[in-house]
């Protein structure tokens, strides 16, 4: 059914009474759900409220009760924000899902050893909404007109939603794609830890399967996204670019990171390079540093994937792939030759790592490279000493089997720091703070270049 042969005035009176569900509460997710009831308002041509329900879903008992006595552990939300809670309820149980009309699957999509894209989550999502549509259809609860739309928001390779998800929600609803239910794919554009972008402020890209559920989908977003939305012309083109967002970020870094090792080369300060180059009205301006987290260091791989099955083998992206996943052992090799040369004992040394999230202000430690640089300064027999105020210890100890505390002791002196997290709480520390726990011959490698400039600390 197009659009132009049910009328606009149709498609707004869609949004009344409407119940979402939201499949994944992670960085995504939650922030999303903890959206749509914020905005959820009257439709003034239905005088209904636009979401009758709105349910978070996840498959994490524990994530579920700590959301329900107000904690998030990912820090995006505060603790008062879910007082102002009126329709979104947190669940795990999957019949809450067999009601709703639109489905937003927010779930992790990595890569595993071989750095090829893990879909297990988006297909065991895909089977959930699968079985849960199959309900709606037994029970004809839907209307005609009001068929469930299926929103992807989860990182994909280019033709996933349509080549991957719609076969498996088909086969377990037995239910038409396009005829019975729509699919839609509106990328995620979350920045972690940053409080000046949040979901509402940053421009949304939304799609459909076909000029029907394109509308309805764009509509949705439109109620509760401030900075507007972007209507891509296909679910492909919306799933590309989302990975080529951050294969762009990936290659500018790593191109920036091969200037640094040559700067190191040639004796001068990349971030002084940098700074002066800047004043050029069209330079581009990225720092260099570790790339981790589940964004721009895992996207490039979707697109390589994808473009390999095409036949064709992308150089300049696995290129900048090879560089910047290299950077950690850069690092370590270059620590370890300048403690060498200082005459430090290598075994037994203590050694400070400040940080180990993906980046600063954020606990969330997946993918960090600051995890490869511990790897390897273990090989090494120092005595490592780590500090993250904001990770969850327990977590990073049942993953890696390494203990972090929150902060830096007062009785301890180190041969070497290194400073790979810029955390707030790490700015605080001035020249003499940092002058007092380090020994006579202290190598410091400030990564990301936040210490004072007068302890003379090697930098990318």
């Amino acid at each position: 059914m197009e659009l132009d042969n049910i009328g606009t005035k149709k498609i707004d009176n869609y949004f009344s009474n409407l119940q979402v569900s939201i499949l994944g509460l992670g960085y995504v997710g939650l922030p999303l759900a903890f959206q749509f009831d914020k905005k959820n308002d009257i439709n003034p041509l239905t005088g209904q409220k636009f979401f009758s329900k709105i349910i978070g879903f996840d498959i994490d008992a524990k994530r579920i009760e700590e959301l329900n006595r107000s904690f998030d552990k990912t820090n995006e939300l505060k603790e008062e924000e879910f007082g102002n809670i009126r329709e979104l309820i947190f669940t795990c149980d999957s019949d809450s899902l067999e009601k709703s009309d639109i489905f937003i699957v927010s779930v992790p999509t990595p890569i595993d050893d071989s750095k090829n894209p893990d879909l297990r989550f988006l297909e065991d999502a895909s089977i959930l909404v699968g079985n849960s549509i199959n309900y709606l259809s037994r029970n004809k609860i839907n209307s005609n007109f009001r068929k469930p739309i299926v929103i992807f928001e989860s990182t994909v390779f280019p033709g996933a939603t349509e080549e991957v998800c719609v076969p498996l929600i088909e086969k377990y609803s037995n239910l038409e794609f396009n005829k019975d239910f729509y699919c839609g794919y509106s990328p995620e554009r979350i920045n972690p830890g940053d409080p000046k972008r949040k979901i509402k402020d940053i421009v949304k890209v939304t799609s459909g399967s076909c000029k029907e559920a394109a509308n309805i989908v764009d509509k949705i977003y439109s109620i509760i996204i401030e900075a507007g939305t972007y209507m891509a012309s296909s679910i492909k083109v919306a799933e590309a670019a989302k990975v080529i967002e951050n294969t762009q970020r990936d290659i500018n870094i790593a191109l920036v990171n091969e200037l640094a090792v040559i700067c190191n080369k040639l004796g001068i300060d990349t971030n002084d390079v940098l700074q002066a180059a800047k004043t050029k009205w069209n330079f581009i301006n990225f720092s260099p540093g570790l790339v981790g987290g589940h964004c721009i260091g895992v996207d490039p791989y979707y697109l390589t994937f994808k473009s390999r099955k095409l036949g064709y083998t992308p150089e300049v992206v696995l290129a900048g792939r090879k560089i910047n996943d290299g950077m950690a052992d850069y690092i370590v090799d270059r620590f370890i030759l300048n403690l060498l040369k200082n005459k430090i004992n290598i075994t037994d040394s203590n050694i400070l790592i400040l940080g180990v999230s993906f980046k600063e202000n954020c606990p969330d430690f997946r993918n960090s490279l600051v995890i490869n640089i511990i790897k390897k300064l273990r090989e090494f027999n120092l005595q490592l000493s780590v500090v993250d105020p904001q990770i969850d210890h327990q977590d990073f100890y049942r993953k890696y089997r390494f203990k972090v505390v929150n902060k830096i002791s007062d009785n301890q002196k180190y041969a070497g720091i290194i400073a790979a997290v810029a955390h707030d709480e790490f700015k605080k520390f001035n020249f003499e703070d940092w002058k007092n726990i380090m020994e006579e011959s202290c190598i410091i490698y400030d990564i990301k270049g936040f210490l004072p400039r007068n302890l003379n600390a090697l930098r990318l």
